[in-house]
């Protein structure tokens, strides 16, 4: 009932009613801290990209570059990159042409 509290209706404090609520919260919970890491992934290629062909270039071809030339950025602080310091993301793209 405890984890319950703030939901509305009967869902708050109907044992049987409660409990299912509470299970299927627990469900969700679980399915979609899963779920939040493929959304960031995407976010994260999305924001790569637009930096990249800002710069001439597709995401794909950047990101092939980069491996090509060894330079092990992950695609978190890539999109950091793209985001906030576009000179210092211009001068990767740079390099890896």
């Amino acid at each position: 009932m405890k984890q319950a509290k703030g939901y509305f209706g009967r869902r708050k404090n109907v044992w049987t009613v409660a409990k299912n609520a509470v299970e299927k919260a627990m469900l969700y919970a679980y399915r979609d801290r899963k779920a939040k890491k493929r959304t960031f992934r995407s976010l994260w290629i999305t924001r790569i990209n637009a930096g990249a062909r800002m710069n001439g270039m597709s995401y794909s071809q950047f990101m092939g570059k980069l491996k090509a030339n060894e330079i092990e950025l992950n695609r978190k602080v890539l999109a950091d990159l793209a985001m906030n310091h576009p000179e210092a993301f211009k001068a990767i793209v740079e390099k890896v042409k």
